[in-house]
Order: structure tokens, then C-alpha cells, then sequence
């Protein structure tokens, strides 16, 4: 299996290249030549396993220059119930069925934040830690990791790579702009290879910053600079994994079909979604779900991708999709467009610097997004979020987080008769106790090993978004 980049360079890697490497040189994102494709058989063979056994039977699609034996180890390795609380490790929690009163419609719930942060960038970030590891010992080498957090990829980031041998972590955030849990679970860390960069702006800022240093080859391999954002293909590729599991807890056979619906900020997480889809997973729909920063539901809904200035960016009670640039969108956007990489580079690099936008209004593939590749989307606000929470407690006493809210309510409008539909959550609601104090009076539950995180001493260094400066710290800090 070999990868290719979306804006057409010539080369090709494998696996564990593009594992280190990030970006592609031409600062496209990697992405397989060919997605495999799954059959009755091989569904039939995977329903039941344990999850390991499962995340071993689809990576093992994409990657072959780690021996199965060693794969097969660093997965059994990655999900147990010690690190992620259950045996199924992605529950499914049922809310109802028939939830418009005369239908046959059924809502689940994914579990996907019982992690050692609370949220489900755990899922990939755990495997990502230890693929990191392993691929570093085999080389005898080193890896600095630049990456951008709106608020869960940093603390998963970290949480997964403290204390790992060969590895730094430079994590950037926005100043102030995330919950006082999260920066808690952040800035409290001491490990001595973690790094916490506060930047003057917004997510926008930051993630422009980790492209800017990812572009820039000379210091890249000078540095050895990696990347654990969703940019990073073996991300995403893990996150692939949770929703097979998803459909075969919430189907008898392999007949059926089921819709995801997806809170989305940077489109990774649903990207994950499109790849099982393409792999030949029966999904019918994949429900995009934005907060007030609705550049992606605007894009579903018009064809115009149409990117907000940073300070047109919300802050909202969903912190962590306050985004407006998607990196991931460039993956979805490479197929809808016949993985044209010459369009692509035209789209993300030219029209995008020069106008902030681009529109597939009047193009031909624009209707292929609903009708090839299901995505639907719609938009939740503040006073939705509350709605839905108040809601979700009150009907089937389950306390559900922001983004999770988002994803319900905008599930709730896309149900369809004999297709359940599988809610991916995003965090536990600890993380955002200001907002569930505001729906429902009271604070969320707090696993014990987080009380009093928010008085612990705090590390970090604040700073403002110029990449030369955040260049300099990272050379400062690898001598």
C-alpha cells in the first residue's frame, strides 16, 4: 500500500514514512492510492471480534511494512479496558426508538471518551504513542511534534506521548479560548518532553503556524518535526476503526445499514467516516454537525467553501469545533473531485490564499457529495446545546456533553425509519461543567483522578501567532 498527496506530487510512500513525515512535501495531505475494499466475507469475519482483534483487521489493510505480529501487539497493546474502561471499549448507549412518536427511528450514542483524557482523540492518540515508539526504536531516531489544539487533540497528544522515549511534544492552543478543565489537564503536565505554546489568537493561528513549520523542508528535517494533528494519515486511519465497530453493535446482519452523525470542526473525525464508507461499510448517510462556525455546513448546503477571518471566528460553548479552516476537508474534497490533485492545489492553495474561498456550486461533482457519498450537515447554537442537554437528561438521564449535544440535535432532523443512527461523541461533559451548570443546574460527575486539576500549577509559555517565534522555541528546546 502506498500514499499519494492530495495536491499531485509525484512521490510515493509507504506506511510508516508518511507516519513520521506528516504533511507531503507539497504541502498536500496523504492519502492511500486505492481505498481496499471489505466484502460480505470479510464483515462476516469481523463482527464479534474484540477490538483490538478489529483495529488489527483494518489497519492491517493499510499497513505493510510493520510485520502483522507487531501490529497485532501494538493494538492489543492500545485498547484494553484498564486504559479505556470497557471491554467494548466504544459502547453503544441507546437513547430511543421511535423518537418522533409514530416512527421507527433509533438514536445511539457511540461511547467514545472513556480515555485517560475524557474525549475521543484518545481513541487515535493512543495508537499513534505507541506507533510513534515502536517506529522510533526500530530507526534509532527522534521526533519533535508540532501540533494545534482547540482544545482535546492537545491533552490526548500529550497524555499518549508523555514519558515516550524519542519523542517531544511542542502543543500550541489559543490563549483563554478553551474550557478550564482542558487547559488544566494541558498546562498541568511536567513531563519533561511536553510543551505548551499559549498563542495570542485563535485555533485558526495555531494550525496555520504547524502548516507553516510543516512547509518549510529545510527545518522540518533539520528538527525532525512530526505531527499528530488529523493531518497525520495514521490518525485518522484509527479512527476508522470505531466505525465498524459502531455498525456491528447497532446491526443483526450485514444487510443493514446505519447513519453517523458527527460533530465536525476540522473534519477529521467524519473524514474517518467517508474512508470506512468507501472501504464498503453500509452507511447510508454521514450528518455533518457544526456549531455557529458553520463554514462546513454552508459548504453542504451551497458548494462554497468559504473560510472566516480569525476574527470572525465564534467563541461558543463547543469550543473545540471554533474553527474555520478544515484541514481535513482538502482528503473529502481530493475525491469528490476525481483526485485531481491539479484542482486541489488550484482550491487549497491559490484560490484559498488569494480570496478565502472557492465555489462547486455550478460543478458537476457538487451533487456528488449528498448523492455518492451521503453527507447531509446542519448547524447547532448555543440555545440548541442547551435545549438538547436539558433534554437528553430529562427523557433518558443520560448528561451528554456541548459537541455531543450539536451532533444530537442535528441528528435528530436527518432520522430515517429502519436506519438507526449512531451519534459520535466527542468528550464527557466534565469538560465543559460552565455550560451543563447553565442546562441543568448542577455539575457533571468528575472521575476522581481529575478533582482539583483546575488549582494545579500550570506550565506553559504564552506567545504571540508568528511562526518564526514559535520556530525559535522549538530550536531552542532540541539542542
Amino acid at each position: 500500500m502506498l500514499y499519494l498527496s492530495t495536491r499531485g506530487h509525484p512521490d510515493r510512500r509507504h506506511f510508516c514514512e508518511i507516519l513520521l513525515e506528516g504533511l507531503a512535501p507539497d504541502g498536500g495531505l496523504y492519502l492511500p492510492e486505492r481505498y481496499p475494499q471489505i466484502d460480505e466475507g470479510m464483515l462476516a469475519r469481523w463482527r464479534g471480534l474484540a477490538y483490538p482483534d478489529l483495529a488489527f483487521e483494518v489497519l492491517s489493510l493499510y499497513v505493510d511494512d510493520i510485520p502483522s505480529a507487531d501490529l497485532r501487539a501494538i493494538c492489543r497493546k492500545t485498547y484494553t479496558p484498564e486504559i479505556f474502561g470497557t471491554p467494548e471499549i466504544v459502547p453503544l448507549k441507546r437513547l430511543a426508538s421511535g423518537l418522533h412518536g409514530d416512527g421507527d427511528e433509533t438514536l445511539y450514542i457511540e461511547a467514545l471518551s472513556n480515555g485517560p483524557t475524557l474525549a475521543f482523540k484518545d481513541m487515535a492518540m493512543q495508537l499513534l504513542g505507541n506507533l510513534f515508539e515502536y517506529e522510533l526504536a526500530r530507526r534509532g531516531e527522534e521526533l519533535n511534534i508540532l501540533g494545534a489544539t482547540s482544545g482535546d487533540t492537545g491533552s490526548a497528544a500529550e497524555y499518549a506521548m508523555r514519558g515516550k522515549t524519542g519523542v517531544r511534544v511542542f502543543m500550541t492552543s489559543p490563549q483563554g479560548r478553551m474550557s478550564p478543565f482542558q487547559q488544566a489537564q494541558m498546562f498541568s503536565l511536567r513531563d519533561a518532553n511536553i510543551f505548551n505554546l499559549a498563542v495570542e489568537g485563535v485555533f485558526d493561528d495555531c494550525q496555520d503556524i504547524v502548516k507553516a513549520v510543516s512547509n518549510d523542508l529545510e527545518f522540518k528535517r533539520k528538527y525532525r518535526i512530526g505531527t499528530v494533528n488529523s493531518i497525520n494519515w495514521a490518525r485518522l486511519l484509527a479512527q476508522v476503526v470505531y466505525y465498524f465497530a459502531g455498525y456491528f453493535q447497532a446491526t443483526q446482519s450485514n444487510a443493514q445499514q446505519v447513519s453517523f452523525a458527527v460533530p465536525s470542526g476540522n473534519f477529521g473525525n467524519i473524514c474517518a467516516g467517508h474512508v470506512a464508507r468507501m472501504m464498503g461499510l453500509p452507511i447510508r448517510q454521514l450528518v455533518l454537525a457544526t456549531n455557529e462556525n458553520d463554514v462546513l455546513d454552508e459548504f453542504f448546503r451551497t458548494g462554497v467553501y468559504r473560510v472566516r477571518p480569525s476574527a470572525d471566528t465564534h467563541e461558543t460553548s463547543s469550543p473545540s469545533m471554533d474553527i474555520s479552516k478544515a484541514s481535513n476537508f482538502e482528503r473529502f474534497v481530493f475525491d469528490l473531485l476525481g483526485r485531481d490533485g491539479a484542482q486541489i492545489r488550484s482550491y487549497f492553495g491559490d484560490q484559498l490564499r488569494a480570496t478565502g474561498c472557492f465555489d462547486l456550486s455550478a460543478d458537476p461533482s457538487f451533487a456528488r457529495a449528498a448523492q455518492r457519498y451521503g453527507f447531509l450537515s446542519g448547524k447547532s447554537t448555543h440555545a440548541d446545546r442547551l435545549a438538547t442537554i436539558r433534554d437528553t437528561f430529562e427523557r433518558f438521564g443520560l448528561v451528554i456533553d456541548t459537541h455531543t449535544a450539536d451532533g444530537v440535535k442535528v441528528a435528530r432532523e436527518h432520522l430515517q425509519p429502519s436506519v438507526p443512527m449512531i451519534v459520535l461523541e466527542t468528550a464527557l461533559p466534565i469538560k465543559f461543567a460552565v455550560t451543563i451548570v447553565e442546562a441543568l443546574g448542577r455539575e457533571p460527575d468528575r472521575p476522581a483522578k481529575f478533582e482539583g486539576i483546575e488549582a494545579l500549577p500550570k506550565r506553559m509559555t504564552r506567545m504571540a501567532a508568528d511562526t518564526d517565534a514559535v520556530k525559535a522555541y522549538i530550536a531552542r528546546h532540541c539542542t
